[in-house]
Protein backbone atom coordinates (compact mmCIF):
# COMPACT_ATOMS: atom_id res chain seq x y z
CA UNK A 1 0.00 0.00 0.00
CA UNK A 2 1.12 3.10 -0.95
CA UNK A 3 2.29 5.77 1.89
CA UNK A 4 -0.42 9.07 0.75
CA UNK A 5 0.31 11.38 3.47
CA UNK A 6 1.32 14.30 1.20
CA UNK A 7 -2.46 15.12 0.92
CA UNK A 8 -2.61 15.02 4.78
CA UNK A 9 0.55 17.74 5.75
CA UNK A 10 -0.26 21.19 4.52
CA UNK A 11 2.13 22.95 2.35
CA UNK A 12 3.85 26.12 3.01
CA UNK A 13 1.43 28.45 1.10
CA UNK A 14 -1.56 26.26 2.15
CA UNK A 15 -4.36 26.75 -0.42
CA UNK A 16 -3.38 29.88 -1.80
CA UNK A 17 -5.13 32.17 0.57
CA UNK A 18 -1.61 33.46 2.22
CA UNK A 19 -0.25 33.56 -1.03
CA UNK A 20 -2.95 36.25 -2.15
CA UNK A 21 -2.95 37.85 1.29
CA UNK A 22 1.13 38.29 1.08
CA UNK A 23 0.78 39.57 -2.59
CA UNK A 24 -2.06 42.19 -1.41
CA UNK A 25 0.11 43.22 1.59
CA UNK A 26 3.17 44.01 -1.24
CA UNK A 27 0.72 45.69 -3.33
CA UNK A 28 -0.81 48.12 -0.77
CA UNK A 29 2.97 48.44 0.72
CA UNK A 30 4.22 49.46 -2.69
CA UNK A 31 1.47 51.92 -3.09
CA UNK A 32 2.05 53.63 -0.01
CA UNK A 33 6.12 53.68 -0.76
CA UNK A 34 4.97 56.10 -4.01
CA UNK A 35 1.89 57.59 -2.42
CA UNK A 36 5.32 58.84 0.32
CA UNK A 37 7.69 59.22 -2.57
CA UNK A 38 5.41 61.65 -4.47
CA UNK A 39 4.46 63.41 -1.51
CA UNK A 40 8.11 64.29 -0.97
CA UNK A 41 8.76 65.50 -4.32
CA UNK A 42 5.53 67.99 -3.79
CA UNK A 43 7.21 69.29 -0.64
CA UNK A 44 10.77 69.95 -2.44
CA UNK A 45 9.00 71.65 -6.01
CA UNK A 46 7.22 73.24 -3.00
CA UNK A 47 9.94 74.07 -1.52
CA UNK A 48 12.29 74.84 -4.38
CA UNK A 49 9.43 77.72 -5.24
CA UNK A 50 9.37 79.67 -2.06
CA UNK A 51 12.82 79.44 -1.69
CA UNK A 52 12.87 81.46 -5.44
CA UNK A 53 10.13 84.15 -4.28
CA UNK A 54 12.03 84.40 -1.02
CA UNK A 55 15.39 85.70 -3.11
CA UNK A 56 13.21 87.50 -5.68
CA UNK A 57 11.75 89.43 -2.52
CA UNK A 58 15.33 89.68 -1.23
CA UNK A 59 16.59 90.79 -4.65
CA UNK A 60 13.63 93.52 -4.67
CA UNK A 61 14.30 94.86 -0.88
CA UNK A 62 17.96 95.27 -1.54
CA UNK A 63 17.01 96.99 -5.14
CA UNK A 64 14.70 99.31 -3.09
CA UNK A 65 16.62 100.14 0.05
CA UNK A 66 19.97 99.23 -0.48
CA UNK A 67 21.12 101.42 -2.97
CA UNK A 68 22.30 98.84 -5.62
CA UNK A 69 21.80 95.87 -7.78
CA UNK A 70 21.84 92.54 -6.05
CA UNK A 71 24.99 90.78 -6.58
CA UNK A 72 24.26 87.06 -8.66
CA UNK A 73 25.68 84.26 -5.87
Amino acid sequence: MPDDTSSILPTPFGDGSLRSVLNWQMAVGTSLLTVQRQQLEMAAAWQRSMSAIQRDLMDQWICRFGGGVPLDG
